[in-house]
């Protein structure tokens, strides 16, 4: 693979403070499904840097800028022959590893390095695209776990990534609300009457943080027969992988799981990538669409709720909003993010 870009210089137009974009671009994210790169390439935008993805003739997947080297035109606006992208502007075109492999003007020439394209590592887990745009080179990848999701018996789900406009933290700290069902939620699995947050405790760990949390609110309903029971209580087990990743692990009666992964990717700081891989190890003879039109659902719900909070951002600063013990996970949140050395997320 060809040499990665090493800059850091911040992306044209940047919406993040230049301290916290180098943070966070040292971290790796989701950037498209699987399943998308296999039909075409894909446009896609991480911390604001534009990028293109696709499979190259040896079947590797490469994310690279999403700008021809020759004239700065991006390369989503030309062509791609299931094995390369072609520039619309001259015709270039870029195969594996992003390198250039035609110069229709100069077809007998050697082609110069400097045609090649900037490159990112890449990754493919969990039915996406992952991708660091500052990697340490002496350091290894390490993506978020994904709890059973090659175990026997569960099923892989990958659902369709939901775009929210709004700041990639306050997202990922409703995903770990445990407050809210009975509002929110009230349409798809939350119960009005049963709001009571019993009392959890966060544990951190290497990357982040742990919750278990149990009640009997139950969760919602898969196929046409409610999986709750009488007197059962829920036991939920969040893992915070920081920045914007988590793992919820849902326990259902007779051994029944269900994991949700919540995978926030940042295209800016005003606009958030939802990704959103499950796995179950029951009603797997059900139609996935039916999981796709659910979680829909449920996700539209807190999008509704992400959209409008103000302000834009996730204060960091503990007194800059209220908090009651039910947030213990939020704190906690907040609290591992300015251990990273985040300063703030500043929204113009």
């Amino acid at each position: 693979m060809l040499d990665t870009l090493k800059r850091r210089v911040l992306p044209r137009g940047c919406t993040f403070d230049e301290g916290d974009w180098h943070i966070l671009s040292r971290h790796w994210y989701p950037v498209a499904l699987v399943r998308e790169v296999d039909a075409g390439a894909v446009p896609a935008t991480l911390l604001d840097e534009q990028l293109i993805v696709y499979r190259s003739a040896d079947g590797a997947i490469v994310v690279a800028n999403d700008i021809c080297p020759h004239r700065g035109v991006p390369l989503s606006m030309g062509s791609y022959d299931g094995a390369s992208v072609a520039c619309a502007y001259h015709g270039l075109r870029f195969g594996a590893e992003g390198r250039c492999i035609k110069i229709p003007a100069h077809p007998d020439r050697s082609i110069p390095s400097q045609f090649h394209l900037a490159t990112y590592p890449m990754i493919e887990a969990y039915g996406l695209v992952w991708t660091c745009l500052a990697p340490d080179e002496h350091e290894p990848a390490m993506l978020p776990p994904m709890p059973h999701w090659t175990d026997p018996g569960f099923q892989q789900i990958i659902c369709p990534w939901m775009d929210i406009f709004g700041f990639a933290g306050r997202q990922l700290e409703g995903f770990l609300d445990v407050a809210h069902f009975g509002f929110v939620h009230a349409d798809t699995f939350g119960d009005p009457d049963n709001v009571k947050v019993p009392d959890y405790k966060p544990v951190r760990h290497t990357h982040g943080f742990e919750v278990e949390y149990r009640s009997s609110v139950g969760n919602y309903p898969i196929g046409a027969v409610e999986r709750g029971r009488e007197g059962f209580e829920w036991l939920r087990h969040f893992n915070v992988h920081l920045p914007f990743t988590a793992t919820l692990v849902v326990h259902f009666p007779e051994g029944g799981r269900l994991v949700i992964m919540n995978a926030a990717s940042p295209v800016s700081a005003r606009h958030t990538r939802l990704f959103a891989p499950i796995a179950r190890n029951f009603d797997t003879d059900l139609p996935v669409q039916d999981v796709y039109d659910f979680n829909a659902r449920i996700f539209a719900e807190d999008k509704a709720i992400v959209e409008t909070q103000r302000p834009e951002c996730l204060p960091l600063d503990p007194v800059m909003e209220a908090h009651f013990p039910a947030d213990r996970s939020s704190m906690a949140y907040r609290r591992g993010l300015r251990d990273m050395g985040l300063s703030r997320f500043f929204i113009a």
